[in-house]
């Protein structure tokens, strides 16, 4: 194994944890570089954790070497380590989705596989979210080693959008480093990009004030390339609009939909109203009026927009109604037997070295 790029450090296990069960999460895409280095600070930082846990490598349809490094590796530390491999890349949301389907453990960890999370973070977040009884502990790079333009600019723009319109306050919604509780994750599907907003997602299955964040660790990137960029600003900007609908109008779309047509409507009538008045009483001609046009449109955008609410409902109770939809295709996840495949407090700390 080689060295890990990063610098030294020792986690610390917090005293007194609950009895449980983690599973760390980890999508890569085209990760080839960090897969043993990320597993070697997995392990040293999870080596003394006093109860089980397994790591879970998913490939995201990676075009280089990750599945092949990410199965070598497996093979080499042991059966706590699993791999899942998409056929194809379905992107960092359907991939992370495809990690939490095949975790067993009660505790559930995600970070990015490119080494700018730091494992040595988990066991303290995993610690506050079951002795503070939350549902999620979301990672915050208060000393985030990015670039200044591109990346933490809009990221703090977007925070703070995120914040506002979700009423779910957090200063870093892009920080991968999460950890939850099973049973409420596993209660939300991940779609599209929605990764961005999973703790806004996780708000409409449980309260925000069972929502914290701590601050973490984060390194810059020393293997590979950045898979994001400035234009992600635009997709978040159209994903928070499809958050914010569906946490207030998830279960009750024609409100939304029937609200804008009755306003559009009731505005056309009281143009059209006002054009019969001037006809009628006045005997002004109206047939070139641009109000006239207007007023009919308006009116057909309002029956359109509530028709638009009856089926929305629609949707909305087929989507309630049928059964779970998966957003990938994996090649080859394995589901071990309950109560194998971990790696158990009495193994120990030790990273397994290659024989020359």
């Amino acid at each position: 194994m080689s060295a890990s790029p990063l610098p030294p450090a020792t986690a610390e296990i917090p005293a007194g944890l609950p009895r449980h069960s983690l599973s760390v999460v980890v999508p890569m895409y085209n990760e080839a570089e960090n897969v043993a280095p990320l597993l070697e600070r997995i392990h040293l930082a999870l080596g003394a954790y006093p109860w089980p846990w397994e790591v879970i490598l998913v490939d995201d349809g990676s075009s280089d070497a990750t599945a092949a490094e990410a199965l070598r590796c497996a093979r080499l530390y042991g059966p706590h380590v699993r791999v899942v491999r998409l056929v194809r890349n379905f992107r960092q949301t359907a991939a992370m989705q495809a990690g939490i389907d095949a975790a067993r453990g009660s505790v559930i960890a995600t970070l990015d596989g490119d080494l700018q999370n730091d494992p040595i973070d988990i066991p303290r977040m995993a610690g506050r979210l079951l002795a503070e009884d939350l549902d999620l502990v979301a990672g915050w790079r208060k000393d985030r080693q990015d670039g200044l333009l591109l990346r933490k600019i809009p990221s703090r723009i977007a925070n703070r959008l995120i914040a506002r319109m979700t009423g779910v306050h957090l200063r870093d919604y892009g920080c991968s480093l999460k950890v939850f509780r099973a049973n409420a994750i596993k209660c939300v599907r991940l779609y599209g990009e929605m990764h961005r907003f999973i703790p806004a997602w996780l708000a409409t299955v449980t309260t925000p004030r069972r929502i914290a964040q701590e601050v973490v660790t984060h390194h810059a990137r020393v293997f590979g390339q950045s898979k994001y960029g400035i234009s992600r600003a635009f997709r978040v900007l159209l994903d928070l609009i499809f958050v914010y609908f569906f946490m207030r109008f998830r279960t009750r779309p024609g409100h939304f939909f029937g609200g804008i047509g009755i306003a559009l409507g009731a505005t056309g009538s009281l143009i059209l109203s006002y054009l019969a008045v001037v006809k009628f009483c006045f005997g002004e001609n109206i047939g070139t009026r641009p109000l006239l046009f207007g007023g009919f449109f308006l009116i057909i955008a309002g029956v359109q927009m509530v028709t638009s609410g009856v089926l929305a409902e629609l949707l909305a109770r087929i989507y309630y109604e049928s059964g779970n939809t998966q957003s990938y295709l994996a090649r080859d996840a394995t589901t071990p037997a309950e109560g194998e495949c971990w790696h158990l407090p009495e193994a120990g700390p030790e990273v397994p070295v290659e024989k020359s």
